[in-house]
């Protein structure tokens, strides 16, 4: 698995580490000991039974047999990571990054969180190792995700409301850095996208591989060959990193990663500096991040993963976007047709794969990432019905 990756963490222009020297020795620490474990293999055990007695991995590789009828050519293949303990992709790198905390003997956690899947995931995570957790949320997207900060809080989480600028998740790791600086003694942050400054992208690129380290095989095992194509939402981009993981090195198999029309980062995005380091960034006028709305909260980020920024970039990945409009006709076919209710963020995929499935024959065959299940939006997707917004 070929990480394309250059001294201090770069991919291609894109990456480094932006940062006050202060914090940038923190970051120095946790590259050392992120290089030290990675591959030992008494980490990698215990990562590995985390996994499978905590999380249920593996999950399953499920032909959708109706949505490939819906849809017309290639057979769609779903990778459940919807079937994930805490109900999304999120706990994989969650789970890896907490051993870690813990190897480094770390008590304190802080956490930002969108749609609140990571959220939970770091807060189940603390709850299973007994490690203080700190959860910042967007003022929004508290109350979009209502239901997820009470399972945090269940959890025994502390979760901070974030006021400022949008009150959404780009302020939420601005907040979740300013902690980090004034606590890094005693602070492990425990980032859930593949964003920020390196070694974080990285990182969490490493834990959530295990998707595409088990789809391969599984398709492989179904189908005797490499899909054609992998498709997955990209927000911050960590579903559709580890998705994509085992495949970039792979050239016939397509990597489609799908966006929000209103947060279209890696369609309309230039390169900048946010949060650490850089990457296709949405800008206004002023060169400040633009604002981004998306009806799924875990989308709502005005920048994108350096690794995926070098993926659009050279050519390797494509990136496409689609509408409001198709995101809830997917939501509500996938539902209707598998009887899956998919998270918002995954009907994205869901939707694009209405567009790419028909461009191949019937023995094609193609992965849709699954991210996360809906349980989360359906209370916000049922109050847009009662709106009329749909």
């Amino acid at each position: 698995m070929n990480d394309v990756m250059e001294e201090k963490g770069y991919f291609g222009e894109f990456g480094g580490s932006f940062v006050p020297p202060s914090l940038q020795g923190v970051l120095d620490r946790l590259t050392d000991e992120f290089e030290k474990y990675k591959d030992d293999p008494d980490f990698n055990a215990e990562y590995k039974e985390c996994l499978r007695d905590h999380v249920g991995r593996e999950n399953p590789l499920t032909f959708a047999k109706h949505l490939t009828e819906a849809y017309g050519g290639a057979k769609i293949y779903l990778k459940r990571e919807d079937l994930n303990h805490t109900g999304a992709h999120k706990i994989n790198n969650v789970i890896g990054q907490a051993l870690l905390a813990k190897k480094m003997g770390a008590h304190r956690i802080i956490a930002e969180t969108g749609a609140g899947q990571h959220g939970v995931a770091a807060a189940t995570a603390c709850a299973m190792f007994g490690m203080e957790c700190i959860i910042y949320m967007g003022k929004l997207d508290m109350k979009r995700q209502a239901l997820n900060v009470f399972r945090m809080e269940l959890l025994g989480a502390k979760v901070v409301s974030v006021d400022q600028g949008q009150g959404r998740l780009k302020d939420a790791v601005d907040v979740a850095l300013n902690d980090l600086v004034e606590n890094y003694e005693t602070t492990f942050y425990l980032l859930g996208s593949a964003v920020g400054p390196h070694p974080y992208p990285s990182i969490v690129k490493h834990f959530q591989a295990v998707s595409s380290e088990e789809s391969k095989r599984q398709m492989y095992e179904k189908e005797g060959k490499l899909p054609d194509a992998v498709i997955a939402v990209t927000g911050g981009g960590s579903n559709a990193i580890g998705a994509f993981a085992h495949y970039i090195d792979e050239p016939s198999v397509r990597l489609i990663g799908v966006e929000p029309e209103e947060a279209a980062t890696l369609s309309k995005g230039t390169p900048a500096v946010i949060h650490g380091f850089k990457c296709l960034l949405l800008q206004d006028e002023d060169g400040q991040p633009s604002p981004t709305y998306s009806i799924a909260a875990g989308l709502d980020y005005p920048g994108i993963g350096p690794e995926h920024s070098y993926l659009k970039t050279s050519g390797r990945a494509e990136y496409a976007t689609v509408t409001k409009k198709e995101v809830m006709e997917a939501f509500e076919l996938l539902s209707k047709k598998e009887g899956i209710i998919p998270a918002l963020e995954s009907a994205h995929a869901v939707a694009m794969a209405k567009k790419i499935a028909p461009g191949y024959d019937r023995e094609a065959a193609l992965i849709v990432n699954i991210s996360g299940r809906g349980d989360k939006d359906v209370q916000q997707v049922f109050d847009m019905y009662q709106n009329g917004e749909f």
